[in-house]
Formats: structure tokens, C-alpha cells, sequence
């Protein structure tokens, strides 16, 4: 994996030999942004979604290792690094949660995040928490030329950076030094997980970019996960939002890595064939990651006699319709749509969930018990909870009962007062915030099949607006129109996606149920991406072969501009970049009148 990444790196740049990389042990706790204006800090905050996160400026503060103040920085500096727990502090820290009868953290990564986000700066400030910086964001002005340059120049500032930082080229280097590290990993006294290397040279980490929101200058090495062993007790089958059933194993509580597991993922009724997995069976399990436990091999020598091998359902276990495998997919699906309680459930947490309206104050719990009583059926019925309560239509209001049942009165007579109305007036309130939105977020809200937050962010920036999103889909359901042809030429989006979108919009109760959502919310139209580029908005075609930059690095460069890239030419395509060899698709520009550009003109526009 360490070489294939370096020989992506060296394609990319199209580099006759490899380039050095900076290396550093990965520290396992809270990410955190830090930022400086004229050498004072004035905003710490957590990486949250990685757009928006949370302030904690005021616990951030009381971070003794933090510099307040930083002498000799740029005037916009902004670093980042991770808040962290000594595995010293943490055990004294969870001595005193005992003593003091509270509830203790499962691991130093817990109590770190943990501390960091309390509302009581004093609470903070009693934890024993550090930072290590291990990057940075704005800059007014460059650190260095290199990544190991910038770390020490951020070391010379003030800011602890980790001792093990190396430089190192090739990938048995790089290997050996994630091997020295995980030697050390006991002795450290703080968790890491793994090892991250960066391309040294920032130049080419900037002509690199990123894919997504991770960069193809960087990969994280982890360590092997650590194992345990556990009796499997049941398999269980839940539904998700997309009908499909997942097997989950319940275990005898085990501790692994710090932390007690008593459940872990089977992935798809393949793999627990493949596995042979059967109830009862003693099992070896792992955290994937340090996070997700899964169970690696089943230890045969153990297993009961009357033992019987597992037999996946085809029926849904929650509304009982068909369970169904298409084609090609290691998933069984419910066909029951929306007439099976547990995909309703679900859509409607996702649609509440973190990355889509993240309501305030209306969590999973919150969602299910509005559900089961008959108040939110449909996203719409979230927004209409208000003026539903007003009207009387519904009551969220809690009343003091007396032993016959009625409500609570004071000495005059009068009606006690609801004890939650505080609570309930929070929660219109934080609905009524919602009711204007990203575009990003409204498409990944409606739970679309395939389009998580990235394919959400591409299809919003691609088409500005819902209307125009929404139109397109159902313009796209002929495969030979512009419009499905159109959907393809977006970068990352592929037939998969597409038809995903296709059939939600196909289905007339998800366009009803989108109308009576928009009735009550805004979608905003999509922030326009490097809007001041020449090529912004524009689509573009490379073709031939490209001499002065690799096909993928034009093609990065392009969107980081607010550019659409293309893979065929037609009469929307507004400019072809055409290398030495260029064939068919020169001609058809030639045809039709597009624009037609060398590699140099094409770094002349762009600014190089």
C-alpha cells in the first residue's frame, strides 16, 4: 500500500524519482483548529464536519501547552494538531470519576474530546489535556518551503510538535520507520494509532490537492488492530434506511483496546458463509481501525457439537415483505419501501442526522418517540410541528398528573404549567433555524441511495440549484438525453450514482414528499466555487498527450477552479485542451465551433 501511494504521487506528478516524505506518529484524539490574528489566538475549534465545527476557544484557554500568544507568526496563522491525554493523566483522571462516584471514560481519546467540548471552561481546565500540532490552514504568509520546514518553524513558535517528525524517501523507509515507531508505541505514553507520511515538498503537495476531502499528498499507516476473544450469544438483523439487512453479532461483553465490545458488524450473509459463523461459536474479534469491532475467525476447536449453521431470512423482520439480492450485490434489501417501519425510522434520523439538518435538540431517540406516537411520519411533519401545536392539532407539552390522572393544579385552582414548555419552545425554535439550508445538505438529507456528503457536494455545485438538480433527474430517467449525459460528465459521478438519483425522482411518493418539504424549507443556491478563475463554471475536455502535467493533475487543477471536466465533447463543452496526438474528440470541437487550446495556453489561463 506504502509503495502504491508513492507510485501514485510520482504518476500524478509524473516524476522521474521519488519524492521525500515527511513522517510522524498519528495521534489518537480530538482534531483541532487553532487561529492566530497579529500573534493572538482569538478562535479555537473543532474539525467538526469539516466545514463547520464547534468554538471552544474559551476551554482551548486553559490548555497550558497552547500559546495564547505567539511572537514572530504571519498575521493569519492557523494550526492544527490534535488534543490529546497522557495515559498517566487518564488513569488518574478516571481515579477521580471513581472516587467521585461519577462515570468514567472508556479510553485517553474519550476524555480528551470529552474535555475539550464542556460547557464549564473550569471543568476543562481541570483535565490534564496537551496538544501536539501536526499542520496548519490559513497563512498570511508561507512557514517554509517543505512540510518538515513548516513543523519546525511551528516548533520555533511556541507549539509542542512530535518528537519522531522524520524526513524519508522510498517505501522501505517509510515502512521501517512505521515499524520503529509501533517498537516505541508502548513506551510513548500517550495512544497513537499509526503513522502518517506527507510529500516534504509543498509545491507539489499543492499541485496534488485532494480528492474528496482527503489530499493525495498524504496516507495514514495504522498499526494492526488489537484482538480478543468472546463467546458470539445471537446474530441479530437490522434494517437500514435503504431496506438493506445488515447481521449484527451479539457477544459477550470483551474488552479490546480499552474499550468493552458487545457487539460487532458480520457485514453481509457472504461473509458469515465465507467465515462460517454460528451462534454460540467462540470467536476472535478486532476493532478495524481501533473503531468498528468485527469478528476475524472463528476458533473451531471450541465450537459447541450442536452447533447448526446460520440461515440468513428472506423476509424483512421488521414489516415481513421480500428480502431480495440484485444482481452483482452482496446486500439483501426489504422491498417494503416505505411501508416498513424500520427504513421510515431511519430515513428520517439521517435526515435529522449531523451532516444533513442537524436539528438541535431532535435526536435518534427523540425522532423514534415522535414516530411511534404518530406526530412525524415524513420529514415535511418535522417543520409543521409548531403550528401544529398552536392549532391543537398535536400536544408535546408534559403535565404534572395527580392519582386520578389529571393535571396538577396550584392552590388558587390554577392549571400547573407544562414542566418541558422551556424544552419544546427550544426545539420549534431550532427547526425554524433549519428552515433555510445548504444545498449540500438538503441532497444528502433526502437520503438518495449512493449520494452521501461528497456526491451531495458535487451535485450541488454542479447544478447550483435544487430546481435545476431536481430537473435534471427526471430529465436523465432517458439514457439517450442531454440532460443523463450531462450527469455523467460530472467528475466522480458514475452510472451507479446516477441511476440512484434517477429512481428516487422516478418514484412519485419521494417527488410528493419533496414538495410538501419544500413548502416548508429553502434549499440556498450552491456557493459558486473559485468564482473569480476564467474557468470557473466553464466545461472543459483534455485530450492527447499531455507533456507538461499528467491527464489527472489537469483534471484537479481544473475543478479546484470551479471548472467542469468532461470526458467527451459536445456542443455544451466550452473548451478543449489538446496535447500532442489529439484524435476524435479534436475533431468534433473543430465541428462544433468549441474552443480549442495548447498545454501553454492552458497554464496561461490558469496563472501556471
Amino acid at each position: 500500500d506504502v509503495a502504491d501511494f508513492i507510485g501514485r504521487v510520482e504518476r500524478f506528478l509524473k516524476l522521474s524519482e521519488s519524492p521525500s516524505f515527511t513522517c510522524e506518529p498519528k495521534i489518537d484524539g480530538a482534531s483541532l483548529n487553532l487561529r492566530y490574528v497579529n500573534g493572538e489566538l482569538v478562535l479555537g475549534a473543532t474539525r467538526g464536519d469539516g466545514q463547520e465545527g464547534e468554538n471552544v476557544t474559551a476551554n482551548v484557554l486553559t490548555v497550558d501547552n497552547i500559546p495564547k500568544r505567539v511572537k514572530g507568526a504571519p498575521e493569519i496563522l492557523e494550526v492544527r494538531g490534535e488534543i490529546y491525554m497522557s495515559h498517566e493523566a487518564f488513569a488518574a483522571l478516571n481515579a477521580r470519576l471513581e472516587e467521585a462516584g461519577e462515570e468514567q471514560f472508556a479510553n485517553p481519546r474519550n476524555a480528551a474530546a470529552g474535555s475539550l467540548r464542556q460547557l464549564d471552561p473550569a471543568i476543562t481546565a481541570s483535565r490534564p489535556l496537551k496538544f501536539y500540532a501536526w499542520g496548519w490552514g490559513e497563512l498570511s504568509e508561507p512557514l517554509g518551503q517543505t512540510q518538515f520546514a513548516s513543523m519546525k518553524k511551528l516548533e520555533k513558535l511556541g507549539f509542542e510538535i512530535n518528537k519522531l517528525l522524520a524526513v524519508k524517501e522510498g517505501a522501505e523507509a517509510l515502512v521501517a520507520y512505521h515499524a520503529s515507531v509501533e517498537e516505541k508505541r508502548a513506551g510513548l505514553g500517550y495512544d497513537i494509532d499509526g503513522v502518517v507520511y506527507k510529500v516534504d515538498r509543498l509545491d507539489y503537495q499543492e499541485r496534488l490537492g485532494f480528492v474528496a476531502r482527503a489530499p493525495r499528498w498524504a496516507i495514514a499507516h495504522k498499526f494492526p488492530a488489537e484482538k480478543a476473544m468472546t463467546i458470539l450469544e445471537a446474530i441479530d438483523i437490522q434494517v437500514g434506511r435503504t431496506g438493506a439487512l445488515t447481521p449484527v453479532a451479539r457477544l459477550k461483553p470483551v474488552t479490546v483496546g480499552g474499550v468493552v465490545v458487545s457487539n460487532a458488524t458480520l457485514h453481509n450473509e457472504d461473509e458469515i458463509e465465507r467465515k462460517d459463523i454460528r451462534i454460540g461459536d467462540t470467536v476472535i474479534i478486532q476493532r478495524a481501525g481501533d473503531v468498528i469491532p468485527q469478528i476475524v475467525e472463528v476458533v473451531l476447536e471450541r465450537r459447541p457439537k450442536q452447533s447448526t449453521k446460520f440461515v440468513f431470512r428472506d423476509r424483512c423482520p421488521v414489516c415481513d415483505s421480500h428480502a431480495v439480492r440484485e444482481e452483482g450485490e452482496a446486500v439483501r434489501r426489504c422491498t417494503g419501501g416505505l411501508v416498513c417501519g424500520a427504513q421510515i425510522v431511519e430515513r428520517l434520523k439521517h435526515f435529522v442526522s449531523r451532516a444533513a439538518f442537524d436539528i438541535e435538540g431532535l435526536g435518534e431517540k427523540q425522532i423514534e418517540a415522535f414516530f411511534e406516537e404518530g406526530t412525524v411520519k415524513e420529514p415535511a411533519d418535522i417543520f409543521t410541528l409548531r403550528a401544529r401545536q398552536e392549532k391543537g392539532k398535536i400536544d408535546l407539552y408534559r403535565y404534572d398528573l395527580d392519582e386520578n390522572g389529571e393535571r396538577k393544579r396550584d392552590k388558587n385552582g390554577k392549571e400547573k404549567p407544562p414542566t418541558n414548555k422551556k424544552s419544546v419552545e427550544n426545539l420549534f425554535d431550532a427547526i425554524d433555524a433549519r428552515r433555510k439550508i445548504s444545498l449540500t445538505r438538503f441532497i444528502y438529507a433526502l437520503g438518495i441511495r449512493h449520494i452521501g456528503e461528497v456526491n451531495a457536494r458535487l451535485f450541488a455545485q454542479a447544478y447550483g440549484t435544487f430546481d435545476a438538480f431536481r430537473d435534471a433527474a427526471r430529465a436523465a430517467t432517458d439514457h439517450d438525453s442531454p440532460a443523463y449525459q450531462d450527469m455523467l460528465t460530472i467528475e466522480g459521478i458514475g452510472e451507479i450514482v446516477a441511476q440512484g438519483v434517477i429512481d428516487f425522482f422516478d418514484e412519485k411518493h419521494n417527488r410528493d414528499a419533496v414538495d410538501r418539504l419544500l413548502k416548508e424549507v429553502t434549499p440556498e443556491e450552491a456557493e459558486k466555487v473559485a468564482s473569480s478563475s476564467p474557468v470557473a463554471g466553464k466545461t472543459i475536455v483534455f485530450t492527447g498527450s499531455l507533456e507538461r502535467f499528467t491527464r489527472d493533475e489537469a483534471k484537479a487543477r481544473a475543478l479546484s477552479l470551479g471548472a467542469k471536466v468532461s470526458g467527451s465533447v459536445s456542443a455544451k463543452t466550452d473548451l478543449v485542451v489538446a496535447g500532442p496526438g489529439a484524435g476524435s474528440k479534436l475533431k468534433t470541437a473543430q465541428e462544433l465551433g468549441v474552443e480549442v487550446i495548447s498545454e501553454d495556453d492552458w497554464l496561461k489561463l490558469v496563472g501556471g
